[in-house]
């Protein structure tokens, strides 16, 4: 394994270095990366013995998925993707997206295969909202569903409280999470700290649980329950939900400090918060109703509903943080249209917020707690988005492997087979539970999906449309330039989608207004399938005569596109000096009109155009300033 990190594993643009800066990157990586898969205790054993899977809390059945629930967590967890995923970063940067583009660089363009690794890269995108619709629902009401165990009276407030917490969280979001993130770290290390001490406090009474540490009780689970018995994985999948987040935040701290707060922190604290859970219920088997509350003292029953709360609201805000992330790349990408991004900190780059994702995710978190009621039901249709997700992740790892560490891959492609075995058991259990609510997920993913391949597809069809339509560059200058119209003062910027075509705004401005400027730019932005261009990547300025320039603009995917700052930071590089007072950018706004005989189904042509309809416009996204824009209209079928 010593020759598979030949892959960087981490990235210049975000590591600290030396201790005070280590132990500060783990710490943020505690209060940030592990709120997902630290407040999966709160309803992992609950759903295990739920009547759904018909177990009985019998000595042999606990010590059986408690050793499954242990063997996940390191098998998945610990050594696919904290140990191995983790060496396949894309420049520092991890997550499905990342993945995909890296595994996609290491293929032929255009072939089949790239195609392929595409398609399962969206789909894992798609499966991951899923993930971060259900995460916020689940967490707050497993924390709240504490006061049913410490006040039965009090067990119809549970949904009212839970829609409270999570407005606020929602609310939030505009006003950025530098401060609220400062306190996220200490808050998630008392958390993790309680959960050890719950822990401790019950196997002190019943060691006999120790023994879930050996694989056996896993196996003789399977003999005495049979075949049917993979059904339980449906609910050991949640001890292992937040996986796939550890390798999606790691561009934010690198890989050493998840590695270091996962080893030696987060999972001894996980580990014996079940096996504390377990001995509970080897002791009392009714507290299998709700056995993280019923294994605290009665004494520190409501600070440990706060602090669960507590913790259920920072996991809310890791998967709604990350869904920002996520929307981001895919726009970058060119899977999702572009949308307003506003920026909530002047210091970190990455600190975002894009209202229409946040009040997309809110209403269908909302809607999630009205219709399932409590977390038992919701941890239903919790785990087929997760599996999904992690399934994909074992298939592009091994692509991955094979192309960037080929003196080890032998040795991962064989992790690999072990890998794919458990994330089909995962899906196939979780999959069985489509018609009790598991089709939520599914159905959310499969729309997402459908509209980031319309959006995609839509896009090329549109440049199509444009270049068949459109004259070439080379053929149309030499014969303006023959009878030149008249220059006015000032430089003019047309923003195109193809440099080799004339834009529609030059065509248009010549059209109606007769005139060309001093100064003309055909400007073209790239978006790279790496997190950050490199410094010689990022601007190319072409001369094509006449004062006539093309420049290419290339951004990686997890930057914020900034057109008239790097146009200005040409000049430092021997370019061309753009007065932003003397500068007038150029775009042409397409309508899109459906049409039944070209590209695309009709109804994905409508879905298309609708989109198109509602995306925010490219110069505000590349934030070009309003007061120096001209758009001018064009009509294009598809």
């Amino acid at each position: 394994m010593s020759h598979a990190s030949s892959a960087p594993e981490s990235s210049g643009h975000h590591v600290s270095h030396g201790p005070a800066g280590g132990m500060a990157l783990v710490i943020g990586a505690i209060g940030v990366v592990f709120g997902d898969i630290g407040t999966s205790p709160l309803y992992t054993l609950k759903e295990a013995f739920s009547p759904h899977y018909g177990l009985n809390s019998d000595h042999d059945t606990v010590l059986g998925v408690l050793s499954l629930a242990f063997w996940a967590l390191n098998m998945v967890v610990t050594l696919k993707y904290v140990t191995i995923i983790m060496r396949a970063d894309n420049d520092g940067e991890g997550g499905i997206m990342a993945l995909m583009a890296l595994a996609q660089r290491t293929l032929r363009n255009g072939s089949r295969t790239a195609y392929v690794v595409g398609i399962l890269g969206i789909f894992g995108a798609s499966l991951f909202f899923g993930d971060g619709v259900i995460t916020p629902a689940i967490s707050v009401l497993g924390a709240v569903e504490g006061l049913k165990v410490a006040a039965p009276g009090l067990g119809h407030f549970v949904v009212p409280i839970t829609l409270v917490v999570l407005a606020a969280v929602f609310a939030a979001q505009r006003f950025g999470t530098e401060k609220v993130g400062k306190v996220f770290g200490p808050v998630m290390i008392i958390w993790f700290l309680s959960l050890a001490a719950i822990g401790i406090y019950n196997v002190i009474g019943t060691p006999e649980v120790l023994k879930a540490f050996n694989p056996m009780w896993a196996a003789r689970f399977f003999v005495e329950h049979g075949w049917h018995g993979i059904f339980i994985f449906g609910a050991v999948v949640l001890a292992v939900t937040g996986g796939e987040a550890l390798y999606a935040d790691m561009g934010h701290f690198g890989v050493p400090p998840i590695r270091h707060a996962w080893y030696f922190f987060i999972l001894p604290c996980l580990v014996l918060n079940y096996l504390g859970q377990g001995a509970l219920v080897l002791e009392r088997p009714d507290a299998v109703v709700n056995p993280f509350f019923e294994a605290v003292p009665q004494w520190a029953l409501y600070p440990m509903i706060i602090l669960a709360t507590m913790a259920a609201v920072i996991a809310s805000q890791s998967v709604i943080t990350g869904a920002f992330s996520v929307s981001r790349q895919a726009m970058q990408l060119g899977y999702i249209p572009r949308m307003r991004i506003l920026h909530t900190s002047h210091d970190t780059i990455g600190q975002i917020y894009i209202p229409g994702i946040n009040w997309g995710l809110a209403v269908l978190v909302f809607g999630l707690v009205l219709a399932f009621q409590s977390s038992s039901n919701l941890a239903v249709a919790y785990g087929i988005s997760v599996s999904g997700t992690m399934l994909i992740d074992t298939l592009l790892l091994a692509l991955v492997a094979r192309a960037l560490w080929p003196r080890a891959h032998h040795g991962i492609l064989a992790l690999c087979v072990l890998f794919f075995i458990i994330d089909l058991c995962f899906v196939i259990a979780n999959g069985a539970k489509l018609l009790q609510g598991a089709w939520f997920p599914v159905v959310l993913g499969l729309v997402l999906f459908t509209m980031m391949r319309t959006w995609r597809r839509g896009r090329e069809l549109l440049r199509d449309e444009i270049r068949k339509d459109g004259i070439r560059l080379d053929t149309f200058l030499p014969g303006l330039m023959l009878a030149p119209p008249v220059r006015v003062p000032g430089t003019a910027i047309f923003l195109t989608a193809d440099p080799a075509v004339v834009p529609h705004a030059l065509m248009h401005n010549l059209k109606h207004n007769k005139v060309l400027h001093e100064r003309n730019v055909f400007l073209h932005v790239e978006t790279l399938p790496v997190p950050y261009a490199a410094e010689g990547q990022r601007l190319k300025i072409e001369s094509v005569g006449d004062d006539f320039h093309r420049i290419y603009i290339r951004f990686g995917f997890m930057e914020t596109p900034d057109v008239p700052l790097a146009l200005m930071r040409s000049c430092d590089h021997g370019g061309i000096y753009f007065d932003p007072m003397d500068t007038t950018y150029f775009a042409s706004r397409e309508t899109i009109v459906a049409s039944a005989n070209r590209g695309m189904p009709i109804w994905r042509d409508k879905l298309f155009a609708f989109m198109h309809r509602n995306a925010a416009p490219a110069t505000g996204f590349f934030r070009i300033p309003g007061n120096r824009l001209v758009e001018l209209g064009a009509q294009v079928e598809i």
